[in-house]
């Protein structure tokens, strides 16, 4: 750009004088034209950096690129990693725990877990804080989840070592030997009373034997009670822990006393007509939780398969109450 030139008339000398410019003037004329050259030179530079992609930009990009990659498998994982955890804790409720008799764990408490410290100021500062933190909810959610059935399975071991003990606690035996046995005069159900004659819910089996027939534990535990009890005669009552009680009526001896500890197979009396009864024979029960059950459903030690598929039905067919 052109410099402006100035002159003024001189009279002494009769002649056109040149003016320069200040000193101040020429700073001012020198700064702005630096500051249109700057302006310039920041304007090409910029257009530069707007079409061009610097070695250190490019590294950049690439790591972030890798890094966005690298979390999506992350969080691909994680949820498979939950997937399977939640087969686990189902599989933990409906299986291990039904297996025990133990309560299922619920959810809130599956959850509970560890509680973990998270910077959510500085997560939300990142361009993908929504994919880094459902990385870090998932992996929190699986840290509470395997925490909770590490806490379970400790739980379920020691359950496990008290398996042999509550096997033998367990009703499984029949409490007359097969070879005694003349016949199951009744099963468990809907009978006919034999006295009566009026319809009634049966609440164990008979076993018809001869007098003096010898009676057996069915399982480890301790008598309750071992007495004369009305309709049912001499009757022994054994507690065996797990929920489980067994009951031997009608009996002609009584060879145990209350209190007593005795262990399956151990002899606790001998089979009789003693109460509402018919005929020698052996009236047994086996309760859990106080509710009668099947007891047929529970000679799964001395029967075979064969065996035990006839006694179910010779059980479901047997109608003759003897008591």
């Amino acid at each position: 750009m052109s410099q402006k030139t100035f002159y003024r008339y001189n009279a002494i000398s009769g002649q056109y004088e040149r003016v320069y410019p200040s000193a101040r003037r020429r700073v001012i004329i020198v700064a702005r034209q630096f500051g249109w050259v700057a302006a310039v030179v920041i304007g090409v530079i910029a257009i530069l950096f707007s079409l061009m992609e610097f070695p250190r930009e490019r590294r950049l990009r690439q790591q972030n690129e890798q890094l966005t990659a690298r979390l999506e498998v992350l969080n691909r994982r994680a949820d498979e990693a939950l997937a399977v955890m939640e087969d686990i804790a189902e599989r933990d409720n409906n299986f291990y725990r039904v297996v025990m008799q133990a309560e299922p764990l619920s959810r809130t408490r599956r959850l509970a877990g560890i509680e973990r410290q998270r910077n959510f100021d500085r997560l939300d500062s990142l361009d993908d804080y929504r994919l880094v933190n459902s990385v870090d909810n998932k992996l929190a959610q699986l840290d509470g989840m395997l925490y909770a059935q590490i806490k379970s399975f400790d739980f379920l071991a020691g359950e496990v070592s008290q398996q042999k003990d509550r096997i033998a606690h367990t009703p499984a035996i029949q409490p007359v030997p097969e070879k005694f046995l003349r016949t199951m005069a009744s099963g468990y159900g809907v009978r006919v009373d034999p006295v009566y004659g009026t319809s009634k819910f049966h609440e164990g089996m008979d076993f018809s034997a001869p007098p003096g027939t010898p009676v057996y534990a069915t399982a480890d535990g301790t008598v309750a009670s071992a007495s004369w009890q009305g309709a049912y005669g001499n009757l022994i009552e054994i507690r065996h822990g797990y929920n489980y009680t067994t009951r031997y009526a009608h009996l002609s001896k009584i060879n145990v006393q209350p209190g007593q500890t005795v262990h399956r197979g151990d002899l606790i009396g001998a089979v009789g007509n003693t109460g509402k009864s018919t005929g020698p024979h052996l009236h047994y029960e086996v309760r859990f939780k106080g509710i009668p059950q099947n007891p047929v459903h529970y000679y799964f030690f001395d029967l075979s398969p064969e065996q035990y598929d006839e006694i179910i039905q010779v059980a479901e067919n047997a109608g003759h109450v003897m008591d």
